[in-house]
């Protein structure tokens, strides 16, 4: 990937750059709203770039696995669905792989509208995993899983000799399988190899509250050789801290699940068309971005401080 743009109709991602070789299995993370999923659906040529390229060797097979729990027709049964996709199969056959993937019978016999997200979710996976694919992508795979299916997938993936790019926030799930992180942080990717603990020790290593000077300013002194004003000043000091962070963190929520909404209202072809609308997002959407920008600068300080 080089100088990559990606969005709909201005960029939600500038000048992103990255390099994968076979075999790696990498997790994209970064706060909800930030632009891993725009960036994923751009490399599958779902959306067209803004500018820049990327390339996949002539040999990569993509499997796609994407968030959105849509289908073609929701009154079809999870055993028709598989049987369309692979008319090859015995029902059987079919039966046997939805469930490998933990669909009881009971719920392969239902229509398909009818289930739960995460029953849903493993009829995705079980027809992903029969794909010829050399190369997974993958869109927050866990997010409608049990436990139980979620180790199927981690069983899945270990043995599978394919390279895997996903975005995902479960740090079990990640340690698991991760073998690399690209943290998207600021429009820029910052590369860790190895898992989340791995990348969650280089990244406070990497801050500033790391370096001695930092950590003489941030230590406590022990409660004994406070008096109790000063035990006090301190409490009181640690609960505005835990407070500015908690209202920080529900900013940024509310922001990027704002910026989110943008996105698939610009997705929409009635907007498409509408330039005055889009003018009016494209402004929406850049102060939203200056304002996260802020927000997440000030959340990093809070964190270190």
């Amino acid at each position: 990937v080089k100088h990559l743009d990606v969005g709909y109709h201005y960029p939600v991602l500038s000048d992103i750059s990255f390099s994968i070789k076979g075999g790696e299995k990498i997790v994209m993370t970064g706060f909800n709203g930030i632009g891993k999923s725009t960036l994923l659906k751009t490399l599958i040529s779902q959306i067209p770039s803004l500018s820049g390229s990327f390339r996949f060797s002539e040999q990569v097979k993509i499997g796609y696995f994407e968030q959105e729990l849509a289908w073609a027709d929701i009154e079809k049964t999870p055993i028709q669905i598989v049987s369309d996709a692979y008319p090859s199969l015995t029902i059987k056959d079919v039966r046997k792989r939805l469930a490998g993937c933990g669909i009881s019978s009971k719920h392969a016999m239902q229509e398909i509208g009818t289930l739960s997200g995460g029953e849903q979710a493993k009829v995705k996976m079980c027809l992903l995993m029969m794909k010829p694919c050399n190369f997974l992508i993958m869109d927050e795979p866990t997010n409608h899983l049990d436990i139980t299916s979620k180790e199927i997938l981690e069983t899945a993936l270990n043995a599978y000799e394919g390279t895997v790019l996903y975005v995902s926030h479960d740090r079990y799930f990640i340690n698991k399988t991760a073998t690399r992180i690209l943290e998207l942080t600021h429009q820029q990717f910052v590369n860790y190899i190895g898992n989340y603990d791995y990348y969650l020790e280089k990244k406070e290593l990497l801050t500033p509250a790391s370096s001695t000077e930092s950590s003489v300013k941030t230590e406590q002194p022990s409660a004994q050789k406070l008096d109790w004003k000063q035990q006090k000043e301190t409490q009181a000091l640690l609960r505005k801290k835990e407070n500015d962070l908690k209202k920080c963190e529900e900013k940024i929520e509310t922001l990027e699940a704002r910026s989110a909404a943008l996105d698939e209202e610009m997705a929409k072809p009635e907007i498409a068309t509408n330039s005055a609308r889009l003018q009016e997002i494209a402004k929406e959407k850049e102060a939203l971005g200056n304002e996260l920008a802020a927000l997440y600068a000030k959340w990093e300080e809070l964190l270190e401080n």
